[in-house]
């Protein structure tokens, strides 16, 4: 009888573990640019919600905790879902693979301050999902960074960038 409590136990935690891996726990291969500082202070000093530049500044640094959704740790679909409810009014789903079905998908030279795009650094679904801000730049929930702003334009994000746009009303 114990054995099968505890079989059942280790199955919970196992589903429990798949659920909350939107957004993965691999190692990011993204090395931040020294020289990019001056290019996010440029970015974020022209949004143009001045509500979304405190909402991150508030946030900015706030470790990686899968699963998270306090500054006690956030992942990158607990970020995301958080922002665009809090700035922007919209009901997302948790996870960024769902998150992703719920845009209306747009190049990147189409986007606009805080639609949303969709990564894949495991090579297959969605796991990984940031804001746009402008001029290449967006902010996301970084497994190695916690929360920051980051350049489009690096290739691990080219790379694995999967889909972009904005949310359909």
């Amino acid at each position: 009888m114990n054995t099968q409590k505890g079989n059942i136990k280790a199955l919970l935690f196992v589903l429990m573990i798949i659920v909350l891996s939107s957004c993965g726990s691999r190692k990011s291969t993204v090395k931040p640019n020294p020289n990019s500082a001056s290019k996010i202070a440029y970015a974020m000093s022209h949004l143009k919600s001045k509500q979304l530049y405190r909402f991150i500044n508030e946030w900015s640094g706030v470790r990686y905790r899968l699963g998270g959704l306090d500054k006690g740790g956030i992942d990158c679909s607990g970020f995301a879902f958080l922002l665009q409810k809090d700035i922007y009014g919209n009901s997302l789903p948790r996870r960024s693979r769902d998150q992703a079905e719920t845009i209306k998908e747009k190049s990147i030279s189409q986007l606009k301050e805080g639609d949303l795009i969709f990564f894949s650094f495991g090579g297959g679904a969605v796991d990984h999902v940031g804001i746009y801000l402008n001029d290449t730049y967006f902010v996301h929930a970084s497994t190695t960074r916690g929360v920051v702003v980051d350049d489009l334009t690096l290739p691990a994000y080219q790379k694995a960038m999967v889909k972009a746009g904005s949310f359909k009303n």
